[in-house]
């Protein structure tokens, strides 16, 4: 695949990554999450620490969910929009974690 440009060759070598998944007791995943939050970092970068691997600080820190479309028409129903409206719908989720966040930051405050 020596044709290929060079942008392309490294996105090649990133499908190639192999994620690795681990199951450890609450105490050890609780502790990784926490250090990671401490640190600013994902738990995937924590581990890379950990065990002495470079990581990149993400361009735009993300978090992320996974919706069914039970979970679209629940949050429509709970949003007042339609089930269709996806971009209402993450709006109002984008919304409503910005105030709960806002909350959280107050109460650790007082």
């Amino acid at each position: 695949m020596a044709d290929l440009p060079n942008k392309w060759t490294k996105s090649e070598q990133s499908v190639r990554a192999v994620q690795l998944a681990f199951e450890f007791s609450k105490t050890v995943s609780d502790v990784i999450r926490q250090e990671a939050s401490k640190q600013g970092v994902s738990p995937s970068d924590q581990i890379r620490m950990v065990i002495g691997l470079e990581s990149k600080k993400p361009k735009r820190p993300r978090l992320t969910v996974s919706l069914s479309e039970v979970d679209y028409d629940k949050l429509a129903q709970r949003y007042g929009l339609s089930a269709d409206n996806k971009v209402g719908i993450r709006d109002a989720i984008a919304s409503e974690l910005v105030e709960y966040s806002l909350l959280i930051a107050k109460k650790e405050t007082e």
